[in-house]
């Protein structure tokens, strides 16, 4: 079996326990899969194979053999200088997210199309929908303040026809709004994700970038690693800014979605997050702790509807009838 040194098991170990990428990397299997990795897998300096993870190219091509090998997603690519995301972390997200739903649902998790997900920020690489269809079969719109970005994450949609009708993406026209305008009157959610920008401007943005390339061993780039545009890293106000402005607008459409979460990296910013839920009234708060390597971070989940509400909902959306 082929093994990959990086990252090594010890850290991946930390990942759900439903997540598929726990182990190590089996590149015989990716390989396949998807016969053009082979040339991006060689061995590392310690004689196991694996891909240069500071090589853009191999990073995307990685992605495509996981997506292919593990989720049955036939085609995928994304557009020069889109932000290439890591697909255990996001995986990960999804999973905790679904035993978050089976909390609320007597310990079953919601499966199948009757159980709507929408994705704020999804990108040109439409990860999230992507896995989140395959491992549990929900139903996805994605939104995008980015018009190219809505066009790449429709093009891998529509040519992969077994999602087509099972994942949405929608432009958001105004910047300054993030529910208003996406969610469509008379439309419910069980779940709304959210993987916000981290830095609160592009000097931050390239300062991340050149402590990652220190990490991989190599010369220092003002290029962003494994790319990313302006609205994917950064935001006026950063992650807290983004996360305040998320929860102060889902007090508008407080009764038409179940769980609203978001992704906290920092934190640093949970305090004024807990306080900003507080003055929107909110009915229940809750942090799913997440651990992936020695990278630490959460997900905060919050919910407007009272336990009779909760109980109706449940009873409405995710019961058989």
């Amino acid at each position: 079996m082929s093994k990959s040194a990086t990252p090594p098991p010890p850290q991946k170990e930390n990942l759900h326990p439903r997540n598929l990428h726990r182990g190590q990397y089996n590149f015989a299997k990716l390989i396949k899969a998807l016969p053009e990795l082979r040339e991006f897998v060689k061995p590392n300096p310690d004689g196991i194979e694996s891909i240069d993870f500071g090589d853009a190219e191999a990073v995307v091509m990685l992605n495509k053999a996981l997506l292919k090998a593990h989720y049955a997603i036939d085609f995928w690519s994304l557009p020069a200088g889109y932000l290439c995301p890591p697909i255990p972390g996001r995986a990960d997200y999804l999973h905790y997210m679904a035993d978050l739903l089976a909390d609320s649902n007597e310990g079953l998790i919601p499966k199948g199309s009757k159980v709507k997900v929408l994705d704020i920020g999804s990108g040109a690489n439409c990860i999230y929908p992507l896995i989140g269809n395959s491992a549990y079969g929900w139903q996805f719109t994605g939104s995008d303040v980015d018009q190219l970005a809505v066009n790449s994450a429709k093009n891998i949609v529509s040519q992969n026809p077994r999602i087509k009708p099972l994942i949405e993406l929608r432009v958001q026209a105004n910047k300054n709004n993030i529910f208003p305008g996406i969610i469509l009157p008379g439309e419910t959610f069980d779940l709304t994700i959210c993987n916000p920008p981290f830095h609160a401007s592009l000097k931050e943005a390239q300062a991340g970038t050149i402590k990652k390339w220190e990490n991989l061993n190599r010369e220092q780039k003002t290029a962003l690693n494994f790319g990313g545009k302006k609205n994917e890293l950064w935001y006026t106000g950063g992650e807290a800014g983004f996360i305040t402005k998320m929860i102060e607008q889902s007090a508008q459409v407080a009764k038409r979605c179940f769980w609203f979460t978001t992704l906290v990296s920092k934190k640093d910013n949970l305090p004024h997050i807990y306080k900003t839920l507080e003055w929107q009234k909110v009915a229940e708060v809750k942090t799913i702790n997440m651990a992936q390597g020695q990278k630490v971070s959460r997900v905060v989940a919050w919910t407007f509807l009272s336990p009779e509400e909760q109980a109706a909902w449940r009873k409405d959306h995710w019961q058989q009838k």
